[in-house]
């Protein structure tokens, strides 16, 4: 990954001075997580964050932990772009209800999956272990219709 967002003996400004129309001075905070290649990124946090208020936050933090918060306020602001309200708290609980749905399905699988080895078990042994096994047709339907 590219430590600058300048390549060498290049004076093009970073994408965050480029859209702020200003001069891009060489201990620029915004040039190395900003490079020129890619706009959008500095764009839409521009847009949700403000510039002023990126900036302060990019120098309170120490260098190590920048990159990692520039990310962070890329997947937000792009999270934000998309949905204003919710945000990254939107696709969470999006995601969140994917997986509850899944684990009820994967219940449901395994209980048709312990039901039918009692089903092959029952036709397999003596007839007096068919008091054990639950017969589907009681049962109804498969497990699987929800």
């Amino acid at each position: 990954m590219k430590e600058s967002g300048r390549k060498a003996g290049a004076v093009s400004p970073c994408a965050a001075c480029k859209l702020l129309r200003r001069r891009c001075a060489q201990d620029c905070v915004f040039a190395p997580y900003f490079p020129a290649d890619e706009p959008h990124k500095f764009a839409s946090v521009h847009k949700v964050f403000g510039a002023s208020n990126v900036n302060k936050m990019l120098q309170e933090l120490a260098e190590h932990q920048r990159r990692d918060a520039v990310s962070s306020m890329v997947y937000e602001a792009n999270a934000r772009v998309r949905d204003p309200v919710y945000g990254c708290v939107g696709a969470i609980s999006s995601l969140q209800k994917q997986i509850d749905s899944l684990q009820t399905q994967l219940a449901l699988a395994q209980a048709e999956v312990v039901h039918m080895r009692m089903r092959q078990l029952s036709t397999s042994s003596s007839p007096g272990a068919m008091d054990m096994a639950v017969d589907q047709a009681a049962m109804g339907e498969s497990l699987w219709s929800c």
